[in-house]
């Protein structure tokens, strides 16, 4: 809201003075409402079916050791989301918020190995009614600067339901523990959508 007041004046007097200057402006304001978007999403019908909790592509799909909330071996599924891709965060399964945390860090390329460990973060622990528990990890990158986690530990989330955000380009990472089974549905390079694209299904 303050942007667009901000950008629409400074169109309103840059059109006044100098006209042909009103194009950065308009094209910054165009560039921020892009941004902040935010379409309805539908999950597909399943509860065991994990969906993405953000828009972007799947930048790895690997087995390593989780202990910040899980404190064990977990499949994690990373997601890179660009400046262009919807940026609302939504939950990948229908469950308790039992953990959160938050860790103050650096903004490296979140596509790097460095922001994994060094990067400020986020984690939201979600616990489903039959015990399974699952991690969501919200990680700012190069240009994003703020991570905002709308849910606190004792709220029930619906699959696909909105959670926070990452502003401006990050990375956000879903932990399955080894020990749930769990079949994975998607493959570095894929393209996937916030609530409505499925990286895989509960055993």
């Amino acid at each position: 809201m303050a942007g667009t007041l901000v950008l629409g004046g400074l169109c309103v007097v840059a059109g006044w003075l100098f006209p042909w200057a009103a194009i950065a402006p308009g094209a910054l304001w165009v560039v921020l409402v892009n941004f902040f978007r935010d379409p309805e999403r539908v999950p597909p019908e399943g509860e065991e079916k994990l969906v993405s909790p953000a828009d972007g592509r799947v930048a790895d799909v690997e087995t390593v050791r989780e202990d910040e909330f899980l404190h064990a071996e977990a499949l994690r599924i990373g997601i890179f989301m660009s400046v262009f891709n919807v940026h609302v965060n939504r939950a990948p399964l229908g469950g308790k918020v039992v953990y959160r945390a938050y860790r103050p860090g650096k903004f490296r390329n979140a596509m790097s190995a460095e922001a994994q460990s060094k990067n400020e973060c986020a984690f939201v622990g979600l616990e489903r009614p039959d015990g399974t528990r699952l991690l969501v990890r919200q990680i700012a990158g190069l240009v994003a600067r703020r991570i905002v986690t709308d849910c606190a530990v004792g709220d029930d989330l619906k699959r696909g339901q909105r959670f926070g955000m990452v502003k401006l380009g990050s990375r956000l990472e879903v932990y399955v523990p080894e020990s749930v089974p769990f079949r994975p549905m998607v493959a570095v390079g894929d393209r996937v959508r916030a609530g409505a694209s499925v990286l895989g299904e509960l055993g």
